[in-house]
């Protein structure tokens, strides 16, 4: 690791002081692949996460006392203490107000997991506090140095020499660590080999080229443009040696037409801006002050919209230098007019930020003069006269990077020749937090090389913007139909309207009068809105909002392409976001309102309603993806509308009707409503359905509506488990089948549909999927046989089917979800002896036992209610127990959790552990009994019952029943009694009845009244509960009466 930050990671080395690590994808990349070695070092390599560093890491955390929460001690000076200590008493993490020290890997790995989102900006500052953490972690001897490292030499003969217990383990943290550092050296090797590096001699000839356009003119692309050095190196660099060696080349002093002088650094990773001259030293700061660019023109597009307007007013001979041609792949020289081809002028953005739309400049025509014309988002810089209104561009926090201080905000003009003008566009509410958690990742915008190789089509499609842009109105009907006649499905023909400035026309022809122009438009917006690219632009557009007024139009036509449209583009947040605002939502929900539905011999016209009724479910299932979205289409009535859908016998209807409620499904009151609507039955139905899409939404639906006991007997009652076990068989559609296993799942929780499925041999196909599946039906195809094993017969069924196996291979994962599944099924068949002893074999038991030492609450809980059958089944338990190094102080240890269900579970398995004597005293000694004890306060009955029974056994070894009187455990036990469940009654009578064996637990237990409540249960029908009450009212008179008699004689 410390090779790896001094050699691989990126530092800023301006100024003096210590170094920071720079955002750079590298070194983004670098922290996570050390956050994810951390976080799962705890599991991998437990007794190794428990050594104690030589030196604390420290460093300046940004978290509260507050994040932490169980396993830590917070008092009220801000101060947090792990209850985790080292041999002298200190603990392994403490926290001071924001200084932080961590001493040990298991609390890094706790650390991480408190952190959440916060942990890359954590390690970073870890890592920049601690910049070789290898010499805090082992000492000294293992420092990173320069040549060769015989650290791992000394530490043998330093073994051989001394018997130090900690030597090997700190051998094997050093190779752990030195493996880790190969890893992140192959990962940056990796990843510089892919970067494009920017040489001395094309900054140079890119400099000069800009040189010839820089001036004094009005139509000049800069004021000045000079190099701060005039010495040149022999290698083309004008920066100085110690500086080269951080790969600069020279720095420059820009002057815009509208901006303040730039003082610019060219390196090999490409230019960006620095901290300009200091004038008391007359030194340039060196320091890195913005995103780095591809190169000189791409950052000024980016600081100067002046630079921008005016490089689109040069020469034609600007872009045919062939002797720049091979140093610009952001200028391509093509061919002119007399070749049948328009010149191109791409912006080629590199940077970690969202990428905005690529528009090119395209040539006049001939009979003008030979300038090349700009693009529509081009030529709308601040300064633009043409066009009465300009569009400003819609932002969105996620897609785009903050404006920096020179930039200045771009329009965008309608066309001349385009209808209308302009089209309007309100601003974004960038300040609504929108509630969407679902929202799909849109891939980054891949730029297209432009040649000659370039296929015919795509200047052919630029010849018909052009056309459409000028011409009336038949020639533009004429050229939106010749444009349809192409693949618009082909990324080249999309891009290639796009680029042109296509998009701009289209939506402008939407708000014209003209229906045939909105029609032609819609159908091109339509297909070619499939590319993520064009989605987002469309948006930026203002296409959106007209699209939604579109929907109020008559013509069914257009009502029918303007949802369609709507739901491809409102595949990303924004422009779900966009639609619900301008009221796209209750009109949507508008158009499913459709009177004939049943019959299946429609009129033109009633086919015609149930497409505009197909294509708003289509737009409402792309807007669902959003939690404010569902609730729009709930308060606008779209529930009882798409029930009346549900019913249609049209497959291609169904599918975004169900599609829409599956989605929506995930919301309580949409589950509610889809049971009382009674649509479980047509859902069920539509599981035979021979559309595995349907089938798949269908399952889906089901999955998320199970959760009620109700409507899992509905599934049951229209005889949906049987299509459901049968599609089991379609293991080809992952898709499918993680919905299908879901739907099974939930629907096994009740005992009648486990039966049905027994029967219908859905069991052996469920074991039949735990090999060779991703995880997402991993975790349902589990769940559902954790639910089938609480019957014996099932449990049978999955042992001869070979079952068992598997389950314990999973056990070694690291999916929260998976885990906590097969940890519940692994232990429902250990209630099973012949089962028990496979997953004995299998080392299940350990397995089970080192998922205690997870982060995670709920995979801790459910892996101590897995062991509690283990050791009840096991032939040997005490002897198995105790095989496991540091097991019982580890599962002693999880009674300080603060998690309810953790210490419920973990007193049931100590109720087990207990039963063998070695393993109560060995627990004993672990302190098991002031813990339990510090828990008797509760009001959980299902932690109550579960510690009533753990204080009964512990009660059996030495004078632990003395100890639980001292630790006050017995009066709030009293209490317990008047809980209303029978199994908490029994439990504690146990546990009073085996504390009444000391005397001065019957004095506390007479002075809290337990004699009344116990005389009350000695009459119950549970004979357990009736004999330890009696006999606990028998010792306590005992001890009455032999008071008396010394008293009295």
């Amino acid at each position: 690791m410390g090779v790896a930050l001094t050699r691989a990671a990126q530092w800023t080395a301006a100024g003096s002081g210590t170094g920071r690590l720079e955002i750079t994808p590298l070194n983004e990349s670098l922290l996570n692949e050390i956050i994810k070695f951390t976080d799962s070092f705890s599991i991998k390599h437990p007794q190794e996460a428990a050594f104690v560093f030589k030196e604390p890491l420290e460093w300046q955390t940004k978290l509260e006392p507050s994040a932490f929460e169980s396993g830590y001690e917070i008092s009220s000076e801000k101060t947090v203490k792990s209850q985790e200590i080292d041999k002298d008493g200190q603990p392994l993490l403490l926290l001071r107000g924001s200084a932080l020290k961590v001493r040990s890997f298991g609390q890094l790995s706790r650390f991480l997991y408190v952190a959440g989102e916060k942990r890359l900006t954590e390690a970073q500052t870890c890592l920049e506090a601690n910049r070789d953490p290898i010499v805090k972690i082992l000492g000294p001897g293992y420092g990173t140095i320069e040549g060769e490292d015989l650290s791992m030499l000394r530490l043998l003969d330093k073994m051989k020499k001394d018997d130090a217990s900690d030597n090997e383990m700190k051998m094997k943290i050093s190779l752990l660590l030195q493996q880790l550092d190969m890893q992140l050296l192959n990962s940056s090797l990796k990843q510089v080999s892919q970067e494009v590096r920017l040489t001395p001699t094309a900054v140079k000839n890119e400099v000069e080229l800009l040189k010839r356009f820089s001036g004094a003119t009005e139509d000049a692309v800069l004021e000045s443009l000079e190099y701060i050095s005039d010495y040149e190196f022999s290698n083309g660099c004008r920066a100085p040696p110690w500086r080269q060696v951080h790969g600069e080349i020279c720095y420059l002093s820009i002057k815009p037409c509208d901006t303040d002088v730039m003082y610019v650094t060219c390196s090999t990773a490409g230019v960006f801006l620095n901290g300009g001259r200091e004038k008391e030293r007359d030194q340039i700061n060196y320091e890195r002050k913005s995103d780095i660019y591809k190169d000189l023109v791409t950052f000024l597009r980016e600081r100067s919209a002046a630079f921008v307007e005016n490089m689109a007013k040069q020469k034609y001979t600007f872009f045919d230098e062939p002797k720049y041609e091979k140093h610009y792949q952001h200028m391509e020289a093509v061919e002119a007019d007399d070749y049948g081809q328009a010149q191109k002028f791409y912006d080629y953005a590199e940077k970690n930020v969202f990428e905005k739309p690529k528009s090119p400049l395209v040539k006049s025509k001939p009979t003008e003069s030979k300038k090349l014309e700009p693009s529509l988002k081009w030529k709308s810089t601040p300064g633009s006269r043409e066009g009465k209104g300009a569009r400003k561009e819609s932002k969105d926090e996620k897609e785009i990077k903050p404006i920096p201080p020179e930039g200045k905000k771009r329009s965008s003009v309608a066309s001349p020749g385009s209808g209308k003008g302009k089209i309007p566009l309100k601003p974004e509410e960038v300040s609504e937090s929108s509630s969407e958690s679902e929202e799909e990742d849109e891939q980054p915008e891949r730029h297209q090389e432009i040649n000659t190789d370039l296929p015919s089509e795509y200047w052919q499609i630029q010849k018909l913007v052009k056309y459409i842009k000028a011409g009336n109105q038949t020639a533009t009907v004429i050229a939106l139909c010749s444009m349809r006649d192409f693949n618009l499905s082909q990324e080249t023909c999309q891009l290639a309207i796009r680029d042109v400035g296509g998009l701009e026309v289209l939506i402008n022809l939407l708000d014209t009068e003209e229906i045939k122009c909105k029609i032609g438009s819609l159908k091109i917006l339509k297909e070619i809105s499939q590319n993520p690219q064009i989605r987002r632009t469309i948006a930026d557009l203002g296409g959106l909002q007209i699209m939604v007024k579109i929907l109020d139009s008559v013509d069914q036509d257009l009502k029918c392409l303007a949802a369609e449209t709507i739901a491809n583009v409102a595949r990303f947040k924004r422009a779900r976001r966009t639609v619900r605002q301008h009221g796209g939502i209750k009109r949507l929900v508008g158009l499913l309102d459709c009177s004939t539905m049943a019959s299946a011999n429609l009129t033109p016209l009633q086919g015609k309603e149930i497409e505009v009724a197909r294509c708003g479910a289509l737009a409402l299932w792309s807007c669902s993806k959003s939690a404010r979205n569902k609730d729009a289409i709930r308060k606008a009535g779209g529930i009882p509308l798409l029930a009346q859908l549900l019913k249609s016998p049209h497959a291609n209807m169904l599918i975004p009707v169900v599609g829409t409620l599956q989605e929506c499904a995930s919301e309580p009151s949409y589950r509610l409503a889809i049971k009382n609507e009674k649509m479980i039955e047509n859902l069920v139905k539509n599981l035979n359905s021979d559309k595995e899409e349907l089938q798949m939404h269908c399952a889906s639906a089901i999955f998320k509506c199970a959760e009620d006991q109700e409507t899992r007997d509905l599934v049951r009652q229209h005889g949906g488990l049987k299509p459901l076990a049968t599609l089991l068989a379609n293991s080809g559609n992952k898709e499918l089948l993680a919905a299908v296993t879901g739907a099974i799942w939930k629907c096994a929780i009740s005992k009648e549909n486990v039966t049905k499925f027994r029967e219908y041999k859905a069991i052996e196909a469920l074991v039949g999927l735990l090999t060779d599946q991703p995880e997402e039906v991993l975790v349902n195809v589990v769940g559902a046989l954790g639910e089938c094993c609480q019957e014996q017969a099932n449990r049978v069924i999955i042992r001869r089917c070979g079952g068992i196996p598997p389950l314990v291979a999973l056990l070694t994962g690291t999916n929260q979800a998976l885990l906590v599944n097969v940890t519940k099924a692994v232990g429902s068949c250990a209630t099973e002896p012949e089962n028990m002893m496979i997953i004995d074999r299998l080392d299940g038991v350990r397995l089970l036992w080192s998922l205690l030492k997870n982060p995670h609450p709920d995979v801790q809980a459910s892996a101590a209610w897995a062991i509690c059958p283990c050791i009840e089944n096991a032939k040997d338990a005490g002897e198995m127990v105790r095989s496991f190094v540091g097991g019982l102080e580890l599962i002693v240890n999880l009674l300080k959790s603060e998690n309810k269900e953790v210490l419920a579970s973990v007193c049931a398995a100590i109720t087990n552990i207990a039963k063998d004597q070695e393993n109560l005293a060995v627990i004993t000694d672990h302190g098991v009994v002031p813990l339990l004890s510090k828990l008797a306060n509760t009001n959980n009955d299902k932690l109550r019952c579960h510690l009533a029974e753990a204080i009964s056994r512990c009660c059996m070894w030495g004078s632990n029943r003395v100890a639980f009187g001292d630790t006050k455990a017995v009066a709030p036990l009293v209490r317990y009694l008047k809980s209303s469940d029978p199994a908490v009654h029994r439990a504690t009578a146990q546990a009073l009845y085996q504390l009444s064996e000391d005397p001065n637990n019957c004095i506390t237990m007479h002075e809290n009244g337990v004699v009344k409540l116990l005389l009350g249960m000695a009459g119950s029908t549970d004979e357990t509960l009736q004999e330890a009450a009696a006999g606990c009212i028998a010792n306590i008179r005992r001890l009455a009466l032999a008071t008396e008699k010394a008293k009295y004689g």
